[in-house]
C-alpha cells in the first residue's frame, strides 16, 4: 500500500518486544550478575538489540552510494502504441506506480551531494507485466563505449590503492587515455556539471535500447527526461560552500519540496530509429558517447513522471531499492550497445551480492502488480511461502506456470564474425566539438576550461600534456585555452622549492616503483619531515 501511496493505517503495539515479537520488561538496564557484575549470556535482550545493531550496514553501493528518493507515478499523455506494445503505454490516461532514485556516482555513502559528478536517474516502472527498470543519468553520455572498461574507469574515479586518497592523476591518466570520454568529460566540467539539487536536471535512459509493437515490427529508441522545473546549476562556490554547510542538499531538497506540495515532474520523450536508418547512419547508434541528433530525430511525447511521496523509512525504501537493466516488460528490449548488454548482468549480479539471492521480495523491488511464479526456491531471506509446494524443475506434468509463446523476444539476424572489437577511435571528437562551439556560449565555453584547468592542475605535467593534446584534436582554442590557464597553475606550483630528491624520503615513494603516487602527497611528506 505504501508503493501505492496509500497512507499507512497499521497500529503500533504499546508493548516493546524483541524481533521475535517477545515483550521486552527492561530496556535500559543490562542483566548482569550484581550491580557492579559482569553480563550474562543469557540476556537475550541485549543480544538481539547489539546482534541486529552489528548487521545494520548493508554494503554501499559500489558506484552511485549517495543518493535519494522518492515515489509517485507515470501518467500516458501521448499515444505511442504504434512503437511499444507494453501494457504500460496502451491507452492515454493511464498510470503506473514508480520509484526514483537520484544520485552521485562517485562518491561514496557520505559525500556531499554538490560535487562535480554525473547524477544518476533511475526509475522503477512497477507494471502489471513486470517491474520496468530504466536506469539512466542526468547525462544522455557517458565517458566510456565498452563495458570491459567500467570497472578501471570507476576504480579511477575512486581512491589511490597505497593512499587510499582521491588522485588526480588517476582520473585523468584515464580520461586522457581513453579519448571516446571528451564529450562526457567536457559536459561533466561546463556549468551541468553541477546541478541545483535533483528537481532541476534532466534524467536520461543514455543507451541505445528497442520497442517492439503489437505487430511484432521493431525500432530503436532512445528516452529522455526534462525537468518541468527548468534547468537550474550550482556556480563553483555556491557547490562548494553548500559542500561543507549543507552536505546533503539535494536530498533534503527532494524531499522538502514533496513534503510541501511541491511535487517535481518531468515530461517523457522518446526518440526513435528505424532499423533501416540505423544501417546508413553515420556513425554506430549504439555508442554511449554520442548523441542523436534532435532535428534529425525528434523528441516524440509520451507522458508525465510525477513524485507526490516520499519514502517512510529510508532504508527500506531507497537504501534497499535496487535497479536492473535487464528488467524489461515485453515490448522494451535491448540494443547491441555494448555498455548495455554489460549491465544486464553486473547490476544484477551486485544486488546478489548486497541484498542477497532474494532480494525481489523486498517489498520496494517486488513487482507487486504481477504475479510471480517460477521455479527459483530458497535462499536466505525468503520471505515468502517459497511457492508452497509446486514444483520446482521445468519441464513437468503437473499443475505449474507455463511459457506463453506470445511473449518471446523478438528475432535479430546476428552474422558477424566473433571477435574483440577496438572501438577507441570511432570518432571521439566531432559531437565534442559541436557542444563546444554551437551549444555552449562564449561565456560557458570560459567557464568549462577554468572548471576543467582547475582540476587538471593536480595531474602531472605529462597527463596535462596528454589530455590538452586531446582538448586541441577537439578545437585548437578549447585545448589553448585550458593550456594558458595550466601555465598559469604550473608557473605558480614552481614557486615550491623542494630541497631533497622525492626519492630520498623513503624508497617506498621512489616513482619507480610506487608510480600513483602524487607529488602533491610527496611534497606534504616533505613538510611533514
Amino acid at each position: 500500500a505504501a508503493l501505492m501511496g496509500e497512507s499507512l493505517t497499521r497500529g503500533w503495539p504499546d508493548t516493546l518486544t524483541t524481533g521475535a515479537g517477545h515483550p521486552v520488561g527492561d530496556k535500559l538496564n543490562l542483566q548482569t550478575a550484581g550491580p557492579r557484575g559482569p553480563l550474562l549470556v543469557q540476556d537475550v535482550v541485549f543480544t538481539d538489540e547489539m546482534a541486529h545493531f552489528d548487521r545494520e550496514r548493508i554494503p554501499e553501493r559500489v558506484v552511485h552510494a549517495k543518493g535519494g528518493g522518492a515515489f509517485g507515478y507515470f501518467e500516458v499523455t501521448h499515444d505511442i502504441t504504434r512503437y511499444c506494445k507494453a501494457k504500460l503505454f496502451e491507452h492515454v490516461g493511464k498510470t503506473t506506480p514508480i520509484a526514483v532514485r537520484f544520485s552521485t556516482v562517485a562518491g561514496e555513502s557520505g559525500s556531499a551531494d554538490t560535487v562535480r559528478d554525473p547524477r544518476g536517474f533511475a526509475v522503477k516502472f512497477y507494471t502489471e507485466e513486470g517491474n520496468w527498470d530504466l536506469t539512466g543519468n542526468n547525462t544522455p553520455i557517458f565517458f566510456i563505449r565498452d563495458a570491459l572498461l567500467f570497472p578501471s574507469f570507476i576504480h579511477s574515479q575512486k581512491r589511490n590503492p597505497q593512499t587510499h586518497m582521491k588522485d588526480p592523476d588517476m582520473v585523468w591518466d584515464f580520461w586522457s587515455l581513453r579519448p571516446e570520454s571528451l564529450h562526457q568529460v567536457s559536459f561533466l566540467f561546463s556549468d551541468r556539471g553541477l546541478p541545483d539539487g535533483f528537481r532541476h536536471m534532466n534524467g536520461y535512459g543514455s543507451h541505445t535500447f528497442k520497442l517492439v509493437n503489437a505487430n511484432g515490427e521493431r525500432f530503436y529508441c532512445k528516452f529522455h527526461y526534462k525537468t518541468d522545473q527548468g534547468i537550474k546549476n550550482l556556480t563553483v562556490e555556491e557547490a562548494d560552500r553548500l559542500a561543507s554547510t549543507n552536505p546533503d542538499y539535494a536530498i533534503g531538497d527532494l524531499f522538502n519540496a514533496i513534503a510541501n506540495g511541491n511535487f517535481p515532474s518531468w515530461t517523457f520523450y522518446i526518440q526513435v530509429m528505424t532499423f533501416e536508418q540505423a544501417e546508413k547512419f553515420q556513425f554506430n547508434p549504439f555508442d554511449l558517447t554520442k548523441v542523436w541528433s534532435h532535428k534529425e530525430y525528434p523528441l516524440i511525447p509520451v507522458g508525465k513522471m510525477v513524485l507526490n511521496r516520499n519514502p517512510v523509512n529510508y532504508f527500506a525504501e531507497v537504501e534497499q531499492l535496487a535497479f536492473d537493466p535487464s528488467n524489461m516488460p515485453p515490448g522494451v528490449e535491448p540494443s547491441p550497445d555494448k555498455m548495455l548488454q554489460g549491465r544486464l548482468f553486473s547490476y544484477p549480479d551486485t544486488h546478489r551480492h548486497r541484498l542477497g539471492a532474494n532480494y525481489l521480495q523486498l517489498p520496494v523491488n517486488c513487482p507487486f502488480r504481477a504475479r510471480v511464479s517460477n521455479y527459483q526456491r530458497d535462499g536466505p531471506m525468503c520471505m515468502f511461502d517459497n511457492q508452497g509446494g509446486a514444483p520446482n524443475y521445468y519441464p513437468n506434468s503437473f499443475s505449474a506456470p507455463e511459457t506463453q509463446p506470445q511473449f518471446v523476444e523478438s528475432k535479430f539476424k546476428v552474422s558477424a564474425d566473433v571477435a574483440r572489437y577496438n572501438s577507441e577511435d570511432e570518432d571521439n571528437v566531432t559531437q565534442v566539438r559541436a557542444f563546444y562551439t554551437q551549444v555552449l556560449n562564449e561565456q560557458e565555453r570560459q567557464r568549462l576550461c577554468q572548471n576543467m584547468a582547475g582540476a587538471l592542475k593536480g595531474a602531472q605535467l605529462f597527463i596535462q600534456k596528454r589530455m590538452v593534446e586531446n582538448l586541441k584534436a577537439v578545437h585548437p582554442d578549447y585545448g589553448n585555452r585550458v593550456q594558458a590557464l595550466l601555465n598559469k597553475y604550473n608557473a605558480e606550483a614552481k614557486k615550491v622549492k623542494v630541497r631533497l630528491p622525492l626519492w630520498s624520503v623513503h624508497p617506498s615513494i621512489h616513482p619507480s616503483i610506487h608510480p600513483f603516487v602524487h607529488r602533491k602527497q610527496i611534497l606534504i611528506a616533505l613538510v611533514i619531515l
